[in-house]
């Protein structure tokens, strides 16, 4: 069993490494070159390369204003985000500087001056900018499927949302626009634009940002984009009060009787996104290792804390 999960935790973390490749891959070379801003600490990290003169790399922008979120979160959140968060933007940062032959001590020409990436520059700009939301999504996507993150906005929403009661996906949000207008002006007044006009790349990064989206619910659901938990324990008060405050979810117990035994007993019925759901089964785990879960995808949630499928 104990080797059954090292294997486990290696194949997380080897996924997790190809997950931050992609990412790498899209950012650091069809992305930063292109002025088409991510939103998040990675989109911030762009800004401040283009206020530097291109002085200062990207990805090791991201690993430092990640270190002090990630401390912030390890003080408000505990063990929440701990080692797999730090290799996660540990390992975006390394490769997108690798990419871009800017890691510190090492220059050569990297993968975004390739003929190829520079013809799509300057004829495909559109082409460009999806090959980079599709490789931006695709990371990310493998990333949290693998039960990792990168940091960030998401360790800011988490403390948002614990300590003022803010709900995550309307924090990142208003931090991805925020990041986003924020880098449109530097380009603008920078005169960073080039051919294509400041407010129109501002436009490609929203449209970048809705692409990646997609892709992460993608890869993480395929067409189902939330789960189902039935739970039966000798613990459901606990559990419940846990999904509840933990993850801001409600939970519904309903009546049910045990045919083997002849005896009644509550299960308690709980809905979560696709994230959560990893986080709910540690929970469940820790209270009650013995308990009895049913996971089932889910197509359609209406109601508070749900976005509509569209």
């Amino acid at each position: 069993m104990g080797r059954l999960f090292k294997n486990s935790i290696i194949i997380d973390y080897i996924f997790i490494t190809l997950g931050g490749i992609f990412m790498a891959l899209g950012i650091g070379v069809f992305l930063v070159d292109a002025r088409v801003v991510p939103g998040g600490v990675s989109g911030l990290s762009m800004a401040f390369h283009y206020l530097s003169g291109g002085k200062l790399p990207v990805g090791t922008l991201i690993w430092i204003f990640n270190l002090p979120l990630y401390i912030w979160g390890i003080k408000e959140l505990g063990k929440r985000f701990g080692a797999r968060t730090f290799y996660g933007f540990t390992i975006s940062s390394l490769f997108i500087d690798i990419f871009r032959g800017e890691f510190p001590g090492l220059h050569y020409k990297g993968l975004n001056q390739a003929t190829s990436i520079i013809h799509l520059r300057e004829h495909d700009f559109f082409f460009l900018i999806l090959i980079g939301a599709v490789l931006l999504g695709l990371g990310l996507g493998i990333i949290f499927k693998f039960k990792g993150t990168t940091g960030g906005s998401d360790i800011v929403a988490a403390i948002l949302q614990k300590r003022y009661g803010a709900k995550p996906g309307m924090s990142i949000m208003m931090i991805d626009f925020f990041v986003i207008t924020f880098a449109g002006l530097i380009i603008y007044f920078k005169d960073l634009s080039g051919d294509t006009p400041a407010f129109a790349l501002t436009l490609y990064a929203f449209f970048l940002l809705f692409i990646s989206s997609y892709l992460i619910d993608l890869v993480l659901d395929g067409f189902d984009y939330a789960r189902s938990a039935l739970i039966i324990s000798d613990h459901n008060d606990k559990i419940a009060q846990v999904i509840m405050e933990r993850l801001s979810r409600g939970a519904t117990a309903l009546h049910g009787r045990g045919l083997y035994k002849n005896v009644d007993r509550e299960v308690l019925l709980t809905v979560v996104s696709r994230k959560e759901i990893t986080l709910l089964t540690e929970i469940i785990e820790e209270i009650d290792p013995t308990a009895f879960v049913i996971i089932s995808n889910v197509h359609e949630v209406l109601g508070e804390g749900f976005r509509r499928r569209i």
